[in-house]
Formats: C-alpha cells, structure tokens, sequence
C-alpha cells in the first residue's frame, strides 16, 4: 500500500507527518502511528479503500459546512468573503449593541471592515452566522497594574485556614488575597478549579478534570455563603466534629476522606437549604437559570454519573453506560432529569456554592487593592469520560489523548490521558465548546494562564492506551482560537498568560507577542544548556518571569539536589547514575550562583546557601523586564517539597502538600515578608532603571 495517499488523508485531516523536537532534529510520524491517530479520529486507513473512503468523507463533511455558523475576524480590517458568497452581495448586519448596518461586499467579495468588537450578526444571501470581531490585542499588564506587577502563585488546595476540614477553599483564598495585597502583590494565579468527578476522591489532578466549564464543588467554603450556623449543624448531623479536626491537622490532603466528608456535608446542607424558606433560594434560581443547558447538562451528568454504576459499585465511562443515556439529547436523559430532579438540583446548589465563593475571593482581591487580582488557570484539556467529554461530543475528540513529545520538561515524553477539542468539530459548531470554557473561565478572575498554550495551535494526540511516542500533532485553527481569545479577553478586561515550555513550533511565540499574550520564563530553564544561565537584563519583555513551576523543584529543593534524589527513589533515575547527575547538578548551581550573586547580601565569591539562593531568586526575577513577574508559594515559603513530580502516580504524593500555617498570615513570617519586599523592590527599581543593590 503506497504510503503517499495514507500522507495525503494525515494532511487532509491536519496532521503533521513531518516536525521539529526540542533540540531541533528533524522527526517523521511512522505509517502504523499515523493510521492509529488516523483511527482516533474516526477515519480508518488500515486499506487503501478505507483511505478513500475517509478521503470521501472528510471531502463530504467539508462541503456540508461550506459556510460555517461563525467567522472571526479582526476590528477595523476588511472580511473577505468570496469563498462564500459573489461580489456585490448585499447584507445587514446587527452590531452585538443592538444598531443596524447595510451594505453590500465590494468588488472583492469583502465585507466593510467593523470598528467595533463583539459577536454581531450577519445576515446576507438569505443565510445568517455570527462574526465573532476581535480587538488587536489582549489587555495589557501594564494598562491593568502598571509597569511593576507582581504577584504569587498558589496551589489552592495547599491553603490552610481554621475549620477548613482537610483542604483548601475560597474562604482561605479570600484571606490569602487580602495579605498579598497588604504585601503589594497584583495578582494571584490559583491552580485549576476545573469540576472533578463527584464522589471519585481516587481521581485529584487538577489537570485531569470531567469538566473545564464548571468548579471542583470540594473547595466551596458554604458558610462564608450560607452562615457558620448551618454549616456547624450540618456538621453535627453527620457526626463529623472530630473527623475534620484530625483532616485539619494532616500535612498531606486525604483526597478519599475529604471527598465523603464534603458530600456529607453538602448534601445536609442542601437538605437545609430547600426547606428552610432561605432567602438565598433565589439567588440559587438566578443562578441555575443562567447556566442555561450547559449547567443542566452537567448536573444531570453528574447525577448519571453517581448512578449508573457496575457490577461492583464503581462509577463508568459514560460510554458504557445504557445506550439511551450516551447522548444528552436523548429523551431518555429528560425522563432521568424529570425523575431524580432533586439529586440533578443537589449538584446546581453545590456549583453555585463554589461559584459564589470564588466570585466572593475575586471581590475581596479587588477590594484589598489588587489591580488583577486572581489568576485562573486553563488545563489543556478534559477526561474523556466526563461531563465535558459527553456534553459536547461532536466537539471533542474522545478516543484520542493528549500529551507531549520527548522534550526539555520530560525526556520520556508524556501522555496525560486528557481529552482534546475536535478542530472541525469546534469550527461546525461555532466554536460554542471553546467559547464558553473560555467565559467559564475568566468569569471571576482578572486573568487566565492557558496550560501548554502550544495547544491553541497543534496538539501530540495518541490514541487511548498508547506510549507518547506513538503519537502525532493534530492542527488547529490558531488564527481563529487567537481571534476568540483576544475578544473574550477584552470583553473580561483580563490578562493572558501562556505556558510555552516545551516543544514550541515555529511561529506561535511571536503569534503570542502580536496578540499581547504573555508567555512564560523560568529560572532553571532560562540557560544555554552548558550552565550558562541568562542574566536578568536579557531576560524577555513578552513573557511573566518565575522562579519554578508546579512540575519542577522548588529552588531550595532543585539547590540542594532533592530532586535528584526523588527521581531515583520513585524509579525515573538510576541509583549508579547518582553521580553523574550531582556532578551536573554542582556545575548548574555554579552557573546558577554566578547571576544570583549580585541580588544576595553574602560576599560575591561565596556559593550560596539554600536559603539565600532562594532569597536571591525572587530578587532576580524582579529585575527582569518581564511586565509580570509571579513568585510560586513554595519558594515565597522556601519549602523543599515540589507539588507534582510528573509521570509519577502514586510513588509522590502529586497534589497533597499543604503549607505550612494559616493562608491569613502565612506571608506574615519575616523570611517570606523579606523575600517579597525584595521582589517588590526589584520590580520599582527595574522600572526606574536603577541597577540592583
């Protein structure tokens, strides 16, 4: 079978057969690789029959959408539209504000160019769609904050505070954002609250959620909502007073115990709620009526989800439960809402709980005096048996996981078992999917970091149960994602970071730039691979500067060599090549020391200790001409732990570490208080051009 037509339906289908990896060299996507990705997209190629069949169908389905439900386009710039309709054809258009215009395309089938952003409604040629138009650029650091912005980056669940009951919330978020206001901070990214799986405590990465458009309910605080004395009855009636005090106390979260602890809770508390004639009922109806399908759909998944388990007691993927409730619109599903009303109510009250803290956290962030105040955080994508997955199944590639290539975050490559949006899918829709996760969102942040922002423009998808070498990259519609970002951006007024570590195509990065979308710089990797690390003057102005991230050591751990040591206590590393890799170790901290010396008060000559490397750290980023620098809380704490080690499973204890003290004076400590003054510091005289002290 000729490999050229099997080349032609990849491309066809937006696959890149040929790419460059981390270090440059040239790769090639093997033919049995490409036609299992080929597969995962539900387009067989095992034959060359099945290629021309799949040929024939992608042509089938191109043609069946010729002109799709929205276009995007860019403010103040002609839309051509000859693919589309004749020169001279006349239109009305309906700006998002309500006003009307007529005309007609001109003598190169393009429509005037609009000055104004929005979703306006174009009719033309008896045919309707939406022109999703979007400004030049996303709101800037420096329009929201200034030109010396920092802030601090946080794991949510980590957050401690009296009566928290074993896990993070939104009333310590709230507390923690008032003292790093207090401190000058602007900002404060949180980790991904994306809605869990209810009821599966075995399944906590907050990176691996059923769904991206709605909240893991685990971290409402319901009495900052619904009053401390319903919340200490509720309490009572499940018999909990010492089991939250002992799950309090732990220094690592028991995700399994936490979760039955809060669904008790939650499910008192709703009790309470619907018959105590609560004047907050109608907030809650408010609340469930502007979901709109999206939250029905969710909570009616959620309710299946509990229901329809196995022989064994354990939930399913949605795509083994009965037939009739594999698709939201079956009526089967309608009866099911219809019929177990008050569980399909019980998970909107919990949404609106942790929905309302958040909005709660945001206002408080604000309110102590944060220009940005929180910054959410995008996972790449969903499990493909969740709420999302099953939602929005045309829009969704569900047999397919994403994950990365061999790259400088992870020699191995990885696979994340994550579900991604179908290009085509996402384009015949719309772009509904990614429009409203994206309004999800930003609804109560004043920005948004986007995880492996690489994905707006390709994707490493492998087929469910494959290694990540065994994959290739699937295409986007960049220009199109870029368009809807930057309005929804503008429409929130929120800033847009990217994480753009890894494997970067060419283009993207300056695609970023064009777009006011920050990219992302760490100290341990800001080097030239020979231990030469970048001084802070030469650091970019286009990207956020930080220290670590939540995949990587933490500065006092990463100088000390603890990692090294985790790497081969869980089995990535081997113990006999221990030193070797101190050895590398001793020359990165040397080239390390030599551009964190002049941001330390010891003598120039020495090698720092791990706690003035650490000091000399949040110094440094200070000074780079990064418009938005963000200290991560472990090393504002110097703490030696980091918070996931990837690839590891149950070997580290990945998304468990809790800080140490109460969210409302963790940054009271003299250590972490010094650290911060000293990256506050840094950022005013990096501004003024003063050089550092």
């Amino acid at each position: 079978m000729s490999d050229e037509r099997l080349e032609h339906l990849a491309k066809a289908a937006g696959l890149s057969i040929d790419w460059i990896d981390a270090d440059g060299r040239d790769q090639r996507v093997q033919p049995q690789v490409l036609r299992a990705v080929l597969a995962g997209l539900g387009l067989s190629a095992e034959t060359e029959e099945d290629i021309e069949q799949s040929l024939e169908k992608l042509h089938l389905g191109h043609q069946a959408a010729d002109l799709p439900p929205l276009i995007t386009a860019d403010q103040g710039v002609p839309l051509s539209l000859e693919d589309f309709f004749d020169a001279h054809t006349p239109y009305q258009l309906q700006l998002e504000e309500g006003s009307r215009q007529t005309g007609e395309l001109d003598a190169h089938a393009r429509l005037a160019a609009i000055d104004v952003p929005g979703y306006h409604q174009l009719q033309i040629a008896g045919q309707q769609l939406t022109l999703a138009v979007a400004p030049p650029v996303c709101p800037s650091v420096e329009d929201i904050a200034g030109q010396s912005a920092w802030g601090i980056t946080v794991q949510l669940y980590s957050l401690r505070r009296p009566g928290d009951g074993g896990l993070g919330d939104t009333l310590a978020l709230e507390a923690l954002t008032r003292s790093a206001a207090a401190q000058g901070a602007a900002a404060l990214g949180i980790s991904p609250l994306h809605a869990m799986f209810v009821g599966r405590g075995d399944q906590y990465s907050p990176y691996s959620p059923s769904s991206r458009l709605f909240y893991n309910v685990l971290h409402a605080a319901p009495g900052a909502i619904l009053g401390e004395e319903p919340l200490r009855l509720a309490i009572e009636a499940c018999g909990l007073e010492g089991p939250l005090r002992q799950l309090e106390a732990l220094d690592l979260i028991d995700w399994a115990a936490v979760t039955e602890t809060r669904q008790c809770l939650l499910r008192t508390l709703y009790e309470h709620f619907m018959t105590g004639g609560n004047a907050l009922q109608q907030d809650f109806a408010s609340f469930r009526e502007a979901g709109g399908e999206a939250l029905e759909n969710h909570c009616r998944f959620e309710a299946l989800h509990a229901t329809l388990l196995d022989e064994n007691g354990y939930s399913q993927h949605w795509r083994q439960w009965p037939e009739r409730y594999r698709t939201p619109e079956n009526p089967a599903v309608q009866r099911f809402a219809e019929e177990n009303a008050d569980e399909v109510s019980f998970y909107a009250f919990c949404q609106w709980l942790i929905a309302r803290g958040l909005e709660r956290a945001q206002a408080a962030a604000r309110g102590a005096g944060m220009a940005i105040g929180l910054i959410s955080d995008l996972a790449v994508g969903a499990d493909g048996g969740g709420s999302q997955a099953w939602s929005r199944q045309d829009e969704v590639l569900a047999a397919l996981s994403v994950g990365a290539p061999p790259d400088i975050l992870n020699r191995n490559g990885q696979s994340w078992g994550i579900a991604a949006f179908s290009p085509w899918g996402l384009k015949a829709h719309g772009y509904r999917a990614f429009i409203e996760m994206l309004r999800a969102n930003l609804a109560h942040a004043g920005g948004m970091r986007i995880d492996h922002v690489m994905g707006l423009m390709r994707l490493w998808v492998t087929p469910v149960g494959a290694g990540p070498e065994h994959g290739a990259y699937l295409n986007y519609p960049f220009d199109d994602l870029l368009r809807l970002l930057t309005l929804e951006a503008w429409r929130h007024n929120a800033v847009i970071l990217g994480e753009d570590l890894g494997t970067v195509p060419e283009g993207l990065r300056e695609k970023l730039i064009s777009r006011r979308i920050l990219g992302m710089r760490v100290l341990l990797f800001e080097h030239d691979g020979k231990a030469c690390f970048r001084p802070a003057s030469e650091w970019s102005a286009d990207a956020l500067a930080t220290t670590t991230t939540h995949d990587l050591p933490t500065i006092r751990g990463w100088w000390g060599g603890h990692d090294i040591d985790w790497r081969i206590r869980v089995g990535q590393n081997r113990e006999e090549d221990r030193q070797q890799q101190t050895e590398e170790r001793d020359r990165e901290r040397r080239g390390l020391n030599a551009v964190l010396r002049p941001y330390a008060t010891e003598s120039p000559e020495e090698l720092l200790d791990p706690m003035s490397a650490v000091q000399a750290s949040a110094c440094f980023i200070g000074q780079t001409p990064a418009p938005l620098a963000l200290l991560p809380m472990e090393d504002v704490l110097a703490l030696e732990e980091q918070p996931n080690m990837p690839g590891i499973v149950d070997a580290h204890p990945n998304w468990r570490r809790r800080y140490p003290g109460d969210s409302a004076t963790l940054l009271d400590q003299p250590d972490s208080t010094r650290r911060l003054r000293c990256l506050a510091e840094a950022r005013r005289r990096r501004t003024q051009g003063e050089e550092p002290r």
